[in-house]
């Protein structure tokens, strides 16, 4: 079975670099946490990817695009497929002034961001620093163990799909919709209001929806802003009665006489 472009399928795979072993990225929780490489702020779960979309490195697309739901399948993406050749002329030599106070901390192997570019520094020496603006996988081969988990077939399954894609986790998963006379309207839940760039995000949403559903013209946000009840003054505490001093004992008649 061949998968038509822009079919919207969920995969799951671990990346691997060939000739060192390197892990370099997993999809499944329990295999990251074997290759040394589980972040638990991330949400590991099967990725969404539409055939012939660039939503993943070339090779891979063309790979699972041949494939069917539930193959597994073990690929390798020779560096033209993947993060392309190493380019020589992506080795500059900047001088470390450019760097002002962090110069004196730099070291070998560090990233560095040099005009909104992210390099990794190769050599310092003679007041100046080589850094490298090749991807760090460029020029090797990756090799990705790949499952096709599931295809995503129902206008319902797909907009659920396009929602988690901006909006991963608990958030993507409670988002109401409807969809009506070409108009799918979406809930936006209160713990999403202060999302970071939540109207790229929306934007998004709604370009992905229009593309990937013909019959949809229009995509409608609601968010909904209620009143918030004033909190209750606290209840003043009860007075209580002032505690009487306890009676001292009456002295023993003999020590009165005593002290007569």
């Amino acid at each position: 079975m061949t998968f038509e472009k822009g079919t919207l399928i969920y995969v799951n795979y671990t990346a691997k670099v060939k000739d060192t072993g390197e892990a370099i990225e997993s999809t499944v929780a329990d295999e990251a946490k074997k290759l040394n490489i589980y972040d638990p702020d991330r949400r590991y779960e099967p990725r969404l990817v539409s055939i012939g979309e660039d939503w993943v490195l070339k090779g891979l697309d063309e790979e699972i695009s041949k494939m069917s739901v539930g193959e597994r399948k073990t690929v390798e993406l020779p560096p033209e497929k993947a993060w392309g050749d190493r380019d020589p002329t992506q080795l500059r030599m900047i001088p470390l002034r450019k760097f002002g106070e962090k110069a004196d901390e730099m070291r070998t192997g560090d990233t560095v961001d040099v005009d909104n570019r992210l390099g990794v520094v190769r050599f310092i020496g003679s007041g100046r620093a080589q850094v490298d603006f090749n991807h760090r996988l460029a020029g090797k081969t990756l090799v990705y163990d790949v499952e096709i988990v599931s295809q995503v077939d129902t206008e319902e399954q797909k907009i659920r799909a396009l929602i988690k894609r901006r909006f991963p986790g608990e958030v993507g998963e409670k988002m109401e919709f409807a969809q009506s006379d070409g108009t799918v309207t979406i809930k936006v839940p209160e713990d999403a209001f202060m999302a970071e760039g939540l109207q790229v995000i929306k934007r998004g949403i709604s370009n992905d929806t229009v593309h990937f559903l013909p019959a949809v013209n229009a995509v409608v946000f609601e968010e909904v802003y209620k009143r918030k009840e004033p909190a209750k003054p606290a209840e003043p505490a009860e007075k209580s009665e002032p505690v009487a001093e306890a009676a001292q004992p009456e002295a023993p008649k003999e020590e009165i006489e005593q002290k007569a």
